[in-house]
């Protein structure tokens, strides 16, 4: 891959052309300062681009993508004159050193991805890296986001989460990594194919337990959206052998239910352990995270306790 020009033949006319498309109006482009520009891209409606998204694809010297003919569909969408660098986990070696490269000229570079926001499950996490270990100047240009738009029409808590990528193709090491994850007090946001959709959601049951809430998410932002809610046995039921799936997945579960605080005994035991080894303030901190008790209430307890464990006269 030689980078000189992301678009045709420098012209004068062609350069007048730089721009973008919003119906019959044409935006000409503007100049865009040197940096590596992480565009977010419509995850399925183009129509989820933002304006500035756009300004940066039309004005950047060097557009680096996964698949140019994905791309490309954008582009033509919105009479943006570009060419397309392709720029995947199976051309990084080669590809990422010709972007830095560019960057090192002064030249303005955009990555995306097919959709979505790139280096979220996808290479364009290494660029990123190699980028800002260079010194380089690395601009987020937000937008769509497929496990944020899962989470919004999901229905689950969403105070906290954790978005836990693409789990992994064998059964063993999916079930491993579900026992992880089983415990963490937050709404597990994964990505899931259609065709292995089924044996994640039938080892979640097996791991997690069948009663607690779960959204598949399937074709966000498209035509045939879909949210189909659940519990993980009632989703398990659902997506049998017998089922065919089409189209991209969020697989979303809820958080475990909290565990019952510790009774008074069990509570005494913990504090006499860490009275042991820690200072009163100190014990007391690390006891309200282990109980989830008030950390004020234990603090006292240590206190009564020290002062039930000293001489008597």
């Amino acid at each position: 891959m030689t980078i000189e020009h992301p678009s045709e033949p420098a012209t004068e006319q062609r350069s007048r052309e730089r721009g973008y498309r919003i119906g019959n109006t044409f935006i000409p482009a503007r100049p865009i300062e040197p940096a590596l520009y992480l565009v977010a891209t419509p995850i399925g409606n183009l129509g989820d681009i933002t304006l500035r998204a756009l300004e940066t694809l039309a004005g950047v010297e060097v557009l680096a993508c996964e698949d140019t003919r994905v791309t490309r569909v954008l582009l033509d969408r919105y009479g943006i004159v570009q060419r397309p660098y392709a720029y995947h986990e199976h051309n990084a070696g080669d590809a990422g050193p010709k972007l830095l490269a560019a960057l090192e000229q002064g030249k303005s570079v955009a990555l995306v991805s097919d959709a979505g926001t790139p280096l979220v499950s996808d290479p364009g996490y290494r660029l990123g890296q190699m980028a800002i270990e260079a010194g380089h100047r690395v601009v987020p240009i937000p937008g769509a986001s497929a496990p944020l738009t899962a989470l919004v029409g999901a229905g689950m808590p969403s105070d906290t989460f954790l978005f836990a990528g693409f789990l992994p193709h064998k059964d063993k090491a999916r079930r491993d990594r579900l026992s992880e994850l089983a415990k963490v007090p937050s709404t597990l946001i994964f990505f899931e194919s259609p065709h292995r959709i089924g044996a994640t959601v039938a080892a979640a049951v097996d791991v997690l337990g069948g009663e607690r809430r779960a959204c598949v998410c399937r074709e966000l932002t498209k035509t045939f959206e879909e949210f189909r809610r659940g519990t993980l046995s009632e989703l398990a039921d659902y997506y049998d052998d017998e089922r065919t799936v089409k189209g991209e997945i969020v697989l979303l579960i809820e958080p475990p239910a909290p565990e019952a605080a510790p009774e008074g005994a069990e509570v005494d035991v913990i504090l006499r352990d860490l009275m042991q080894s820690m200072p009163t303030a100190k014990a007391a901190t690390e006891a309200a995270r282990l109980t989830g008790l008030p950390r004020k209430d234990l603090y006292q307890r240590l206190i009564e306790m020290k002062g039930g464990d000293g001489p008597k006269g």
